[in-house]
């Protein structure tokens, strides 16, 4: 149940904030293992200049489209880790016209004790997941 926020400027369309998300599902179907319907996604879109997001030295020219993805998930080894990067990149190039320098990914992990899907409980925890 990876949970993922998406964070973009201003500017794209319904139709393309839905293949950015559609996209990044598929990777984490393929690529984490998500069951199918395993999907929490969080789409914000801020204002022209709201991301700040220059190169840590690696002398990445970014444009305004500039998109961030945070996964928080559980369990994930380092080489799905990094095929996640890869195939983010990879699709989210071919599918959405994102640039791989445009295109910050972050994978934090945390445990089963940190999740409640509803109703107060801890589904994990208490035997229900």
């Amino acid at each position: 149940m990876p949970l993922v926020r998406i964070d973009v400027q201003d500017g794209r369309t319904p139709e393309t904030l839905r293949l950015i998300a559609d996209t990044v599902q598929d990777v984490m179907l393929d690529v984490f293992a998500a069951p199918p319907r395993d999907r929490y996604q969080i789409i914000t879109e801020h204002p022209v200049g709201h991301i700040i997001a220059e190169d840590t030295g690696l002398g990445f020219e970014r444009t305004d489209g500039v998109t961030v993805i945070q996964i928080f998930q559980q369990g994930r080894s380092e080489d799905q880790k990094k095929a996640a990067y890869r195939e983010l990149a990879h699709r989210l190039e071919q599918r959405c016209g994102i640039a791989p320098t445009d295109l910050i990914i972050s994978i934090v992990a945390n445990g089963r004790q940190d999740w409640s899907f509803g109703l107060g409980r801890a589904q994990f925890l208490e035997g229900d997941l």
